[in-house]
């Protein structure tokens, strides 16, 4: 029989050490936001706003600039 590999050991134990403590971050959703993760949020949409997803025919997709002549991204 192969011996077993460190790293299998080590994902063995952390899988035992979280099925007896628990997942490693657990905190509420209920709390309010902060004004910085506010200011990303918000820059983070209008970055989003400024692609258009478009489908093919075979279901995948792609993103493409709603504002053809910018040429920031190319």
């Amino acid at each position: 029989m192969p011996k077993s590999r460190l790293v299998h050991k080590f994902m063995r134990f952390t899988g035992h050490l979280r099925y007896v403590l628990g997942p490693a971050n657990s905190s509420p959703l209920d709390h309010e936001m902060t004004p910085q993760n506010k200011v990303l949020l918000a820059s983070q949409q209008a970055a989003a706003a400024q692609f258009v997803v478009l489908k093919r025919v075979d279901g995948s997709s792609y993103l493409v600039a709603r504002d053809p002549q910018d040429q920031s991204l190319r």
